[in-house]
């Protein structure tokens, strides 16, 4: 398989923003929940769980949906921007209720610049290239801890007796979890004994306050809350900056710049549902080049079954056969 070096992080991951302007999001699931009781037993039926990830914060927020419908998901964006305000830019896969609904909604698929929106939505729509999993590991790996802690819950509650109520709580309880984990490692420092988490940023509570000794009048007690918050908000900020920004950038792996896959190239098109040898034979027909001039996506055209067809890929799902630079 090709590989490359790793790409920068994008601006929207090393951005001071406030929580939840630039989102990914995925759905996860289904788990099976009683809708109602019968004599002969009960009625069953499926919910998902469509999990948002703020891109800058590492805060999460979690919604149900009923179906895997683009109706569903649009409700379920409906209520997310309710609760935490308007986004202006959502990543995802490329999911089918994720395309209908970007559709639906009129928003831009094109415009991958995060300055330039439509005006109407305030909002545009990115999609990760298909089967580019890794490309969207912001909120893969949120997906797999929300599902840990909702495992060891639904462990001692048992999945019969789970209806909707209940699997609702349970994922506000997941919510709140993920997003009173620590960004950083924890500091031994007497003079920062605070813990930098998104609920830090979201809730603007570090720990319990207790009551204020004195007289104060009530326009003192507004200015001190009113300081006491943007304390908070820029203290997160000031360590976000210093503690957790540092972290992001050391690359574990793809540390080697490697050729660019180009255009004319003979390629074999990795497809999981046939043995190696019956890999199809393609040629890419169109190459792009991130900011940095690398190639990490490619468009390869092969014949199937006498049909041309046109794929969009990322490099990790292709083999080289023959450079058209040999």
């Amino acid at each position: 398989m090709e590989a490359q070096k790793m790409a920068d992080l994008p601006a929207d991951r090393v951005t001071p923003e406030p929580p939840f302007t630039t989102v990914g999001l995925d759905v996860f699931g289904p788990w099976t929940v009683v809708t109602r009781r019968t004599r002969g037993g009960s009625a069953q039926s499926k919910r998902w769980a469509v999990l948002f990830t703020c891109m800058s914060t590492r805060a999460v927020h979690i919604e149900l949906i009923e179906t895997m419908s683009t109706d569903s998901l649009i409700n379920a964006l409906r209520r997310f921007f309710s609760i935490r305000g308007p986004a202006k830019l959502l990543r995802s896969d490329r999911g089918t209720n994720f395309v209908g609904a970007c559709k639906e909604l009129g928003l831009d698929t094109d415009n991958t610049a995060v300055g330039n929106y439509l005006q109407a939505r305030g909002c545009s729509w990115v999609f990760n290239p298909p089967h580019a999993s890794h490309m969207g590991g912001s909120w893969e790996r949120l997906i797999w801890v929300a599902r840990r802690i909702l495992d060891a819950m639904l462990l001692q509650k048992g999945p019969t007796s789970l209806n909707h109520e209940v699997l609702s709580t349970f994922m506000a309880e997941v919510m709140a979890i993920i997003n009173a984990r620590p960004l950083v490692p924890i500091s031994t420092d007497p003079d920062c004994p605070a813990i930098l988490t998104p609920a830090m940023l979201l809730t603007q509570k570090m720990d319990t306050v207790s009551a204020p000794s004195g007289n104060f009048s009530s326009g003192q007690l507004y200015g001190k809350q009113w300081k006491r918050v943007q304390h908070l908000a820029d203290t997160f900020w000031k360590r976000w900056k210093g503690e957790y920004l540092s972290t992001l950038q050391s690359r574990a792996k793809w540390t080697e710049n490697r050729p660019n896959v180009k255009e004319g190239d003979v390629v074999l098109l990795k497809d999981a549902q046939v043995n190696r040898n019956k890999w199809p034979m393609g040629l890419v027909t169109k190459a792009f080049h991130s900011n940095d001039m690398k190639v990490r996506k490619v468009e390869v055209r092969i014949v199937k079954e006498g049909t041309p067809k046109v794929y969009l890929r990322p490099i990790s799902e292709i083999v080289v056969l023959l450079s058209e630079t040999q």
